[in-house]
């Protein structure tokens, strides 16, 4: 079986980005496949947020994602340089739970040791 990493780009707020994201780490564990991290990059880094508060009829992509990737052991990593640039995370905004602050460069090891990128 093969296995991916998944970079999100896309906001997760308007786009497709994430649906799609969710959509391909669902079909492939459910084909046997295994998601060895998702890491997001660029305007994604907003879901880490935890101040994130939507209404109740919007979908919480950023909750979804979070829920899969904990019930499949999944590191849900976000780029910390993009997310302080964003003011997404400092000293004094944590992160939203589940969501882990990492760099690009262990993106690029994670990357090293799977079989395919997927981006969205």
């Amino acid at each position: 079986m093969t296995s991916f990493v998944v970079l999100i780009e896309g906001p997760v707020l308007q786009g497709q980005s994430f649906v799609s994201a969710l959509r391909f780490m669902q079909q492939a564990v459910l084909a046997g496949h295994t998601v060895d991290s998702v890491f997001l990059y660029r305007d994604a880094v907003h879901a880490a947020s935890a101040l994130i508060d939507l209404p109740s009829d919007e979908p919480n992509l950023s909750a979804r994602l979070q829920q899969f990737c904990c019930q499949h052991q999944i590191p849900l990593l976000f780029c910390v340089t993009a997310a302080e640039k964003r003011g997404v995370c400092s000293n004094e905004v944590q992160p939203a739970q589940g969501y882990t602050a990492a760099g690009l460069a262990e993106f690029a090891m994670r990357l090293a040791q799977t079989d395919k990128l997927v981006q969205f």
